[in-house]
């Protein structure tokens, strides 16, 4: 018996011959692993930086994207077809409201992006409980209340990802970076411990590690130093390909890891880094 897909293949020309019909006869071609069309993300700390860069690349491949911020942040409005829902990741009731409203609006939820946090400077002994307290709830415990609220509707998805953004300060000790350095390593495990937790739920999770970025933190960063331009200068000689690694370039990476692409990378940190971690060159001569 011939199959409805054979049936359709062959067709009977004017003689009663059969000839192929070219259209149902080529094979359908297979899907591009990296297109994200119908598939929706929320990014967290999604209105500038790394956060946006990965919210528009995102959405050029084809997904529906939610950005979550902060209400100032979003006030600015965001480049179409992104769209704003006002949230502060510390706040728990808050985080909870915005994950149902996106999936009120989109009907689902794929892809979450755990972007969302703050810088800080100083060794052991230059912030108090209070700042310590602070960052470690916006860079560690905010992932917690984003993940833990979006878990039920990743469980339903096809192709569930979470993707972490970490840092290079948690794999290498960096001067004056302390606290900074503690919530990224929180980060780093956290990461690999949610992995091992829900790949049998079928979520994937992984994380980014940037070097030094040149973002808007990074800006003001070097506008607080004595001498900018040597300051960014030391930024951009630490890292072996000798400049900072654009927003870009790291939105590459986490939408790499969320695509099905990626479907069987989870519990890995891959480094965006300008070869910071891996490479031990030699000074380049001046």
């Amino acid at each position: 018996m011939t199959g409805g897909r054979e049936a359709r293949a062959a067709v009977a020309d004017a003689t009663g011959a059969l000839t192929r019909d070219p259209v149902a006869a080529d094979p359908v071609e297979p899907r591009d692993p990296s297109d994200l069309t119908g598939l929706v993300a929320v990014v967290t700390g999604g209105a500038s930086g790394i956060g946006l860069a990965t919210a528009r690349l995102l959405a050029r491949r084809g997904a529906r994207v939610a950005v979550l911020d902060l209400a100032p942040a979003l006030a600015a409005g965001l480049p179409a077809p992104l769209v704003g829902f006002p949230a502060d990741v510390r706040d728990d009731a808050a985080v909870r409201a915005a994950v149902e409203a996106v999936v009120a609006r989109f009907g689902r939820l794929d892809v979450l992006v755990n972007n969302a946090g703050i810088g800080a400077q100083g060794t052991v002994a230059d912030n108090d409980d209070a700042e310590w307290a602070r960052v470690l709830d916006l860079n560690v415990v905010g992932m917690v209340r984003v993940t833990r609220h979006a878990l039920p509707h990743l469980r339903r998805s096809p192709a569930a990802a979470i993707v972490n953004t970490c840092s290079i300060a948690a794999t290498a000790g960096l001067p004056q970076r302390a606290l900074y350095s503690a919530s990224k390593g929180a980060v780093l495990s956290l990461t690999l411990a949610m992995a091992a937790d829900h790949v049998a739920d079928g979520i994937r999770v992984n994380c980014v590690n940037p070097g030094t970025v040149d973002t808007p933190w990074v800006d003001r960063l070097l506008a607080s130093a004595a001498d900018p331009v040597a300051e960014r200068a030391a930024l951009e000689a630490r890292q072996p390909l000798g400049r900072l690694v654009s927003p870009e370039e790291v939105a590459a990476a986490v939408v790499h890891l969320a695509s099905p692409a990626a479907g069987s990378t989870t519990g890995t940190a891959l480094a965006v880094d300008g070869g910071m971690q891996g490479l031990r060159v030699r000074p380049r001569a001046r």
